[in-house]
């Protein structure tokens, strides 16, 4: 070695076992745990209007305006009905909690009713999202009357 020639160090690496980074997984872990999962809350919301609308008893769902939107929405031609009308949710990482408006028929029992639904919703979004169903909270906000659905045909007094 000449006087002008320095000695490099040599680093050594292994190349038998690599230390993962931080927040990485080994290549050698299953596919199905690779990765992170998220659920938006309107798939949620979807899952549990549907559940909810299931259930014998239930004419329809949300308040007063929003169905009365809704009922505009569901005429016009090439419009879809909104399956989550009357449904609120809370995602997290691992748990939900989803809030129900009813309209439930007249003569059916709300108890029966509110307990179906809840049973129901909570089966179909744990066993669809894998999400932990913490609460499901029904508020009636309405009874269908037998007749409500006819249309009016009493004449106005305006044009």
């Amino acid at each position: 070695m000449t006087a002008t020639q320095e000695k490099t160090p040599v680093r050594q690496t292994r190349t038998d076992s690599p230390a993962p980074e931080a927040g990485r997984t080994q290549v050698d872990e299953p596919g199905g745990t690779r990765g992170r999962t998220s659920i938006a809350d309107t798939v949620v919301v979807k899952i549990a209007g549907r559940a909810a609308r299931e259930i014998p008893g239930v004419h329809d769902m949300g308040g007063g305006l929003s169905r009365t939107l809704g009922a505009v929405r569901d005429r016009v031609p090439g419009g879809r009905p909104n399956v989550g009308r009357g449904v609120k949710v809370e995602v997290g990482e691992r748990q939900a909690a989803i809030d129900v408006e009813l309209v439930v028929e007249y003569g059916v029992p709300v108890p029966d009713v509110a307990r179906d639904v809840r049973e129901n919703v909570i089966s179909a979004v744990e066993r669809i999202t894998g999400l932990e169903v913490v609460e499901v909270n029904i508020a009636v906000t309405g009874v269908h009357l037998p007749g409500d659905d006819e249309d009016d045909t009493t004449e106005t007094r305006v044009a």
